[in-house]
């Protein structure tokens, strides 16, 4: 497979502090930027400067870590934004307009040409001192297409470096985003960003899908967090990329770390269910599973769980087997006869259907019980 021509725009430390009631400290940004870096993340989105002073020295700190990841930072089509990127030190800045009919009419209150006007003149300021420019469109998802190829052929015709198209309130499925992203990467002479949102859960495939249609930098953000349903999870488009992509130049080994301290520095908890870092993302129950899982364990799992980090886990319960159970306790030194695997497997199926939790100190009493009577 020839691998797709992608770079990875990992916006964790802006959008992802827009979850409601999350906070990074410039500690934490630099831990998290640290981690991404080690993974291979190319651009690194380290905030919105102009939101306040310890923000702007936020950014302007991680800009200064010597990464190998090039530096991003947001900014609004004004001065003072771009002024702020500026005086962070970063290599690249990502001026923004809303560009759908809602979005100007509630937001500006002006023509939508005067608000592109004075966004391209944004981007001029911004190259003549020495960013690299994306322009993105806010809401381009809902934005009229014939407006919204103005906008992205006013950002290249002015020198931008990227253009961005931003699903900013997730409203589009895969089959969608692949016929706009065409449309916009055979039309416009430019490198295409996908930003996408979660809103009805297509976030990563939406972006996945984005990249098969030509778009060269995906954003995404580690465990998906972000605004309401958050975004494109990280985890999730860079294991796509690698099974399905041809990607395999990052270092996924990294991405359950990061996400077990992004889910600490944040303060948000995955759902067990979770793809790729949940806690049952390896774990296994059914019998018919696991006895086929313990002589190929590709027969059960797309992606081993060291490719990411993680670790397989066999959970005992009302669905387990003997063949499960056999392995299970010898791993924890025991031997028993067929007669008392028998017998404490239909201890196992009992409490599993009582819900009662299987532990490992639980199982072991159950063997140590049946020992003794036997």
């Amino acid at each position: 497979m020839k691998p797709w021509n992608i770079e990875i725009c990992d916006v964790t430390l802006r959008d992802g502090e827009q979850t409601p009631g999350v906070s990074f400290s410039c500690e934490e940004k630099q831990a998290i930027a640290s981690k991404l870096d080690e993974i291979g993340v190319e651009v690194i989105e380290a905030g919105f400067p102009v939101v306040s002073p310890y923000e702007r020295q936020c950014v302007k700190t991680v800009a200064g870590m010597g990464l190998d990841a090039r530096i991003c930072c947001l900014a609004r089509a004004r001065k003072g934004d771009v002024e702020a990127a500026v005086d962070c030190n970063v290599d690249m800045v990502s001026i923004f307009i809303a560009t759908s009919d809602r979005h100007i009419r509630h937001k500006y209150h002006k023509p939508r040409e005067a608000v592109l006007e004075e966004a391209l003149q944004m981007v001029d300021f911004a190259r003549d001192h020495g960013l690299a420019v994306r322009f993105a469109a806010e809401d381009a998802s809902r934005t009229d297409m014939e407006f919204l190829l103005e906008v992205y052929r006013g950002g290249a015709d002015h020198g931008a470096d990227l253009l961005s198209f931003a699903d900013t309130v997730g409203s589009l499925v895969p089959m969608q985003m692949f016929r706009i992203m065409s449309t916009l990467v055979s039309t416009v002479d430019r490198p295409f960003c996908a930003h996408c949102h979660n809103d009805m859960g297509c976030a990563t495939a939406n972006t996945v899908t984005a990249a098969e249609a030509g778009a060269f930098q995906l954003h995404t953000t580690v465990n998906g967090i972000g605004e309401r349903a958050g975004n494109a999870a990280l985890e999730e488009v860079l294991v796509a990329l690698r099974m399905n992509g041809g990607v395999d130049r990052y270092d996924l080994s990294h991405l359950c770390d990061i996400s077990t301290m992004v889910q600490a520095y944040s303060g948000i908890s995955l759902q067990k269910t979770k793809a790729v870092v949940g806690e049952h993302a390896f774990s296994h129950e059914s019998g018919i599973h696991i006895a086929a899982i313990l002589e190929d364990p590709q027969t059960y799992e797309y992606f081993l769980p060291d490719m990411v980090g993680g670790e397989r886990r066999f959970i005992l319960g009302k669905h387990t087997g003997k063949k499960a159970l056999e392995h299970v306790v010898a791993t924890l030194g025991y031997s028993l006869s067929e007669q008392q695997i028998c017998k404490v497997l239909d201890e196992v199926k009992e409490l599993g259907e009582s819900k009662c939790g299987i532990t490992p100190e639980t199982l072991t009493a159950l063997i140590r019980h049946v020992r003794k009577e036997q």
